[in-house]
Order: C-alpha cells, then sequence, then structure tokens
C-alpha cells in the first residue's frame, strides 16, 4: 500500500501537530478559507463550515448497516473514528441549488448569479472515498463554471480512515483507506489523538509552518498509522465483483432487475447521498411581485420519473428500469465515458436505502 512514501498518504517526513487540529483550522481561517469539517447535528455525523475546531466532536463514533445509521458519542480522544460522514462532501461544490441567471423584466438587464466568486474553502477531514469522490467530479463537470469557481483554490486536508463502517468498501474499489492525490495535508491520527500530518503540495507545507508542526514524527509512529489502515482495510467485509457486474451489464432483461426493484422506492436516497452523482434539472420561476423571472439548477436523480421525461411521456417508467439506469451508469458506462468507475466505495447508498438495497450484492444470481 505504500504507508510509508512521499508520493501518497503519510510520508516518513510527517510532523506532528502539537496543538491538534486548533493551529490548523486556525491558519486555514486566517487566511480567508470557510473551513468545512465534520459535525454532530441532529446525533448524526454530517458537515458544516465552523469556526474553530472545537466544533469538530471528539469521541464520536458511527455504526452502519444497510438501511440503518446510529452515532454514538463516546470519551476517547479520536476526532477522526467514524466513517465517511453523512452528507457527502459534493453539496460544497456542486451545490443541491444554484442561481444560474436573473433577468429583470424593466430592462435593467441579466445579471448571471453564477459569475460572482465564492469564498474559498478548506476541507478538513475528508476521507480516501470523498477524495477520489472530488477527482471524479473533476471530470465530470470540467465544463461547468459554477462547479470550478467554487473548486478554484480548495484546500483539503485529508486524513487516513481506520474506523470502516460495515457498509464500507474502498478497498475494493481502489480508493483507500490511504489518502491517494489531490490533497495539500493528510493527517494519520493515532488511538491517543495524536495526529501525524504530511504536506502534499507547497501550500500544504507552508499551513503546517504556520500551525506550528515542527516537531518530525518517529517512523514507528508512521508504520503504526500504516497498519491501522491495513486493519481498516483488512475488515472491510463487501466487495464489488466484476464479474457479476458484467453478468448484469450483459442480461439487461434479467428477472433479477425486477427482484431487486421490488425493493426500490425510487426515492432517490442512494443519489443524493452519492458523492459523484451529479445529475441535475433547471427551473424557471417568477418571484411574486412579478419584476424578475430566475433560472434555478437542483439536484435531480435518475430515480424521478420526470428526469427522463420527454415528449408523450417518461423513457424509464418503472422501478426496474430505473435501477438499472442508475447501476450500470456508475459501474459500467462510466467507465466507457470517464475511464474509471463512477463508484467510491464509501458505502452511503447502502446505509442510506430505506429498504437496505446493496450495491455489492449481485443482480444476476
Amino acid at each position: 500500500m505504500g504507508l510509508v512514501t512521499s508520493e501518497t498518504g503519510l510520508a516518513a517526513s510527517a510532523r506532528i501537530l502539537g496543538d491538534g487540529l486548533n493551529s490548523l483550522v486556525d491558519a486555514l481561517r486566517r487566511r480567508g478559507f470557510g473551513v468545512v469539517a465534520p459535525v454532530v447535528s441532529d446525533s448524526v455525523i454530517t458537515l458544516a463550515i465552523v469556526e474553530s475546531a472545537d466544533e469538530i466532536p471528539s469521541g464520536w463514533s458511527d455504526t452502519q448497516q444497510p438501511g440503518h445509521y446510529r452515532a454514538e458519542a463516546g470519551d476517547g480522544p479520536l476526532r477522526f473514528g467514524h466513517a465517511a460522514p453523512a452528507q457527502p462532501w459534493k453539496r460544497y461544490l456542486h451545490e443541491p441549488r444554484t442561481l444560474l441567471v436573473r433577468s429583470r423584466i424593466d430592462g435593467s438587464g441579466d445579471a448571471r448569479a453564477a459569475a460572482a466568486q465564492p469564498e474559498p474553502l478548506a476541507f478538513v477531514g475528508i476521507q480516501s472515498c470523498d477524495l477520489a469522490a472530488i477527482a471524479r467530479l473533476d471530470a465530470v463537470l470540467e465544463r461547468d463554471e459554477a462547479y470550478h469557481r467554487r473548486r478554484e483554490g480548495l484546500f483539503i486536508v485529508a486524513v487516513a480512515c481506520t474506523s470502516p463502517a460495515s457498509t464500507c468498501f474502498c478497498a475494493s474499489a481502489g480508493t483507500g483507506p490511504m489518502p491517494g492525490d489531490g490533497a495539500d495535508i493528510v493527517l494519520g491520527e493515532l488511538d491517543d489523538g495524536t495526529l501525524l500530518a504530511t504536506a502534499h503540495s507547497a501550500r500544504g507545507a507552508e499551513l503546517l509552518d504556520a500551525a506550528g508542526a515542527t516537531e518530525a514524527a518517529s517512523r514507528a509512529r508512521v508504520a503504526l498509522v500504516g497498519q491501522m489502515v491495513d486493519d481498516c482495510a483488512a475488515a472491510q467485509t463487501r466487495a464489488l465483483d466484476q464479474h457479476a457486474i458484467d453478468a448484469a451489464a450483459a442480461t439487461p432483461d434479467h428477472p433479477g432487475w425486477a427482484d431487486v426493484a421490488a425493493r426500490c422506492l425510487t426515492c432517490g436516497n442512494c443519489t443524493f447521498q452519492c458523492p459523484t452523482c451529479f445529475c441535475t434539472s433547471t427551473d424557471d420561476v417568477t418571484p411574486l411581485d412579478g419584476e424578475s423571472v430566475e433560472r434555478w439548477q437542483r439536484w435531480d436523480s435518475c430515480f424521478s420519473l420526470d428526469f427522463s421525461y420527454i415528449h408523450g411521456g417518461p423513457v424509464r417508467p418503472g422501478a426496474t428500469s430505473r435501477y438499472r439506469q442508475w447501476y450500470l451508469h456508475k459501474l459500467v458506462t462510466w467507465h466507457d465515458q470517464f475511464g474509471e468507475s463512477g463508484c467510491v466505495g464509501c458505502g452511503r447508498c447502502i446505509t442510506w436505502c430505506p429498504t437496505g438495497i446493496d450495491i455489492t450484492e449481485a443482480v444476476i444470481t
């Protein structure tokens, strides 16, 4: 896995964050970044913009199973002793709802609201699966101006994952649990809460200097984080089976599709929680004063009946065709379009499916 390397994960030159996350978050905020990090809200580990590292909870863990999620408080020191947060980080780059154009009837001209440069963001505590998802979105949304305005200048502090949920399968997907390319800083957290940090960019090194990370971590500590990551990978019991995926793709009319669809509520939870799903629709809205017209872009889902609507009706009217569309695009045709899978193994689609449908289970048996 390359646990002691300068190219990915923690390097032999890792430093200790003596003040934990406090100095790191403070240094980012002084540089004008809005810091997005895991928080606890309504008994769920989710994401929010924080003003202090104190808002990033300690001791929290989560239990995830098909159709089940529970977060629990503890008294331990770990800040990242949990699996992927309930929300995907994509919502800060590919927003759920975006104002595209506002046209005023009085002739004052069109205001393209999306042209405003948003606040630069820093993601702190993003795990390997979600880091890989950003790379997927970069390829998919390369011509989306609003996405790239938010993506530009994004500072990423990734963390090596050591606490997988039962629904995780990043090791099978090839996206973790050690963060790959794309981070400015990679953190490793020991059981006593000590944070080891490796810079992966010039600005990452500069930030670690500003945060006072001067003490070099011993090779033994770096190796210990590496062993914890290996243990995380070994603990994952779910995996994508390429032979099963190929069999499903080759038999689109197999009764197995209908068997899965019989459990599917077509609610779209899997797509909204997925860190790589990107589908949108647009709505034209006239405010009550009648003085303007607005065009909004919003998240949509291939599970929505109207998503495939053309003149005369929807192309995919039933749950079987909609589930098949989602599954095959994510795991098969994404390869044809972008050269890699659309799945990063975070397991959110399994956890947040109300009926516990599991994407790693074979459709054709």
